[in-house]
C-alpha cells in the first residue's frame, strides 16, 4: 500500500457477538445489498474485508469473528486476532464495536476491556465507537439518548468507557436518511481520530506484510531481478500478503486466562439457560406482580459473586424495561 493511498481511505473495524448485526451494519455502510437482512443468526467464521466509497471517502472494512468471548478456540482466536489486524494494518481509524439495544452488555464489556489488554486504552478511549443495533425494538416514539439514561445504564456505562462516542446506522427513512446516518458516522470516527490507530501489534503486521509483499514481487520476477519492488507492484500483492500473516506475537493466554466462568461452562450455561427461562416467563405472565429489582437482587445472591453480580443487575435491568413496555402498550 502507497503512503498515499493509505493516509487517503478510512480503515473500520467492526466487531461484536454472533447476531450482534456485524454484517447489516457493513452492508449499510458501504450501500451494499444484505441478502440476509431481518435473520437473526449471524455466523461469521472468517474476517472478511470491504472496499467501497462513502460519502466521499475511499472506505476498508474490516469485519471480524467474536474472537473475544470466552468459548472461542484458542487457536481460532489467535487467528481471527492476527488475521483482522493484517487486513486492516497499518491501523484502523476506528473499532466499531456492534452493541445490540436489547440484550444485557456484560459480553460488550469484556469485549472492551479485551482491546484494552491487545491495544492500549486509547484503543478504546479515542478509536472506539458503540454502534447500536436492533434497534427496532425501542418504542416508535422513544430517542435512543433518552432509552440509554432512562433503563439501560449499563449501555451508558459502555458509551462513557468509549469518550461518549456511539451511532446506530438504523433509520425509519428511505435511502436519503441512511446515506445521512453513514456520513453521520463516518464525521464520528474523524472527529475523533485525525490520525489512524497504531500500536506494537500493528507495527509488528505491517512489517510483516511488507516483508510478505517483497517476497511475492521477487517469486514473480525471479530470483535473480536485483530491482526494487515498484509501490505498484507492492499494491498487487498487498491482500494477498495481508491474508498470508499468520500468528503475530499476541500474548492470548495472560489476554484470555481459563475463566472461572464461561458460556461454555456448565456454570454459564446453566445461568444462560435461566436467564432465557426469566425473560421468557416475563412475557408470558404479563399479569405477574413483577418486582424488578428483587429479581436482580435474588439472581445475583443465586449466583454470588461478582459475575452474580452483574448478571443480577443487567436481569434487574431488563425486567424493568419488559415491564415498561408491557405497561405502555396497555395505555
Amino acid at each position: 500500500m502507497s503512503a498515499a493511498a493509505s493516509q487517503s481511505e478510512l480503515r473500520l473495524v467492526v466487531l461484536g457477538r454472533a447476531g450482534a448485526g456485524k454484517r447489516s451494519a457493513v452492508s449499510a455502510i458501504l450501500g451494499l445489498q444484505d441478502t440476509e437482512e431481518g435473520t437473526d443468526v449471524e455466523v461469521i467464521q472468517e474476517c472478511s474485508k470491504h472496499r467501497g466509497e462513502a460519502a466521499g471517502r475511499q472506505l476498508v472494512v474490516v469485519s471480524s469473528p467474536s474472537w473475544f468471548t470466552s468459548d472461542c478456540d484458542p487457536n481460532d482466536r489467535r487467528q481471527h486476532i492476527s488475521s483482522f489486524i493484517a487486513l486492516s494494518s497499518p491501523g484502523p481509524h476506528a473499532f466499531l464495536l456492534c452493541v445490540p439495544v436489547n440484550q444485557p452488555a456484560e459480553g460488550e464489556a469484556k469485549a472492551l476491556s479485551v482491546l484494552e489488554e491487545l491495544f492500549g486504552p486509547s484503543a478504546v478511549s479515542t478509536n472506539t465507537i458503540i454502534l447500536f443495533t436492533h434497534t427496532e425494538e425501542l418504542d416508535e416514539d422513544e430517542r435512543l439518548e433518552d432509552y440509554l439514561v432512562t433503563w439501560r445504564k449499563d449501555l451508558k456505562e459502555l458509551v462513557g468507557r468509549c469518550g461518549n462516542r456511539y451511532h446506530t446506522l438504523e433509520t425509519c427513512g428511505g435511502e436519503e436518511e441512511e446515506r445521512r446516518a453513514v456520513e453521520e458516522l463516518l464525521e464520528k470516527v474523524e472527529e475523533s481520530a485525525t490520525q489512524h490507530f497504531s500500536c506494537p501489534l500493528y507495527q509488528e503486521a505491517e512489517e510483516k506484510v511488507r516483508e510478505k509483499q517483497e517476497e511475492m514481487v521477487r517469486e514473480t520476477r525471479g530470483e535473480d531481478s536485483q530491482m526494487s519492488p515498484t509501490e505498484e507492484e507492492m499494491e498487487a500483492v498487498r491482500e494477498e500478503a495481508e491474508r498470508s500473516i499468520g500468528d503475530l506475537d499476541v500474548d492470548v493466554e495472560s489476554i484470555f486466562p481459563c475463566d472461572s466462568v464461561s458460556p461454555s461452562s456448565p456454570a454459564s450455561s446453566f445461568l444462560w439457560v435461566w436467564w432465557e427461562k426469566l425473560t421468557g416467563w416475563m412475557r408470558q405472565l404479563p399479569k405477574m406482580l413483577r418486582r424488578e429489582a428483587l429479581l436482580g437482587a435474588l439472581v445475583g445472591l443465586f449466583v454470588g459473586g461478582p459475575y452474580g453480580g452483574m448478571m443480577g443487575a443487567a436481569v434487574g435491568s431488563v425486567a424493568t424495561e419488559v415491564r415498561r413496555r408491557h405497561t405502555q402498550k396497555k395505555k
